[in-house]
């Protein structure tokens, strides 16, 4: 059985929309690409072709159980590998940090948002989930393909390498509400884990700010929250 595994050097992108993104915007990342035996011999089927050609990879077209194994769907017409790649942030570049997130699926809609809203800068501070698991992949819609990923031990190891950001950290215990930031750039949106949120300790880091919502619910999701947050930030770039 093939199985995607987080300590491989490689993960999967799965559905031929991801494929084509993925060959389009980062194919010196890419592997194989697999085809499947019901995928029919039209439009679609000749530019994976053509972007395979580009990116100079083989097309394995006869391997259904890979989509078995990894898909499950029948729909899935298209799977394509590739490297997993940790980037240099870019120092000039607005980021967004975020502390020990652990959901596959908001990790993806985050990263899907960032793109949106052009901060195409994304720190993760360990432990995490894994960034290039292909449900992660999947949620970002193919966007995590136009945004650098690096991976840090520690916030301290982050904040050492950025010095000159504006740390805008975003916790329920903030006295700051987010329509009156005095926005620095560039800036880092710094994001917690969704159970637990940033540790208290980050009060005392930066710019905290608050998201204003009613007492009908106790918080909003870590991923509408970082959407709300890029859309202010962002907002004055526009």
């Amino acid at each position: 059985m093939v199985k995607y595994r987080k300590e491989d050097s490689t993960s999967y992108a799965l559905g031929t929309t991801l494929v084509i993104e993925l060959l389009k915007r980062r194919k010196e990342r890419a592997v194989r690409l697999y085809i499947s035996p019901k995928q029919n011999k039209d439009s679609t089927y000749e530019t994976l072709l053509s972007l395979a050609k580009e990116a100079k990879i083989p097309v394995i077209q006869n391997n259904e159980k890979i989509f078995k194994d990894l898909s499950g769907k029948d729909n899935c017409m298209a799977i394509c590998e590739f490297k997993k790649i940790t980037e240099t942030l870019e120092e000039n570049e607005n980021h967004v940090c975020l502390v020990n997130p652990s959901n596959l699926g908001n990790l993806g809609t985050i990263i899907r948002c960032m793109a949106g809203f052009h901060f195409l800068s994304l720190a993760i501070i360990r432990p995490a989930c894994d960034v290039f698991d292909p449900k992660t992949v999947r949620a970002s819609m193919g966007a995590l393909f136009d945004v650098k990923v690096a991976l840090y031990d520690s916030f301290e190891d982050y904040r050492k390498e950025f010095p000159n950001h504006a740390l805008y950290p975003f916790m329920l215990q903030a006295k700051t509400p987010l329509k009156k930031a005095n926005k620095r750039y560039p800036a880092t949106l710094i994001m917690g884990n969704e159970a637990t949120g940033l540790p208290r300790d980050f009060l005392n880091v930066g710019t905290p700010l608050l998201i204003p919502h009613t007492d009908f619910i106790d918080s909003l999701n870590l991923d509408n929250a970082t959407a709300i947050a890029l859309y202010e930030f962002a907002a004055e770039t526009f």
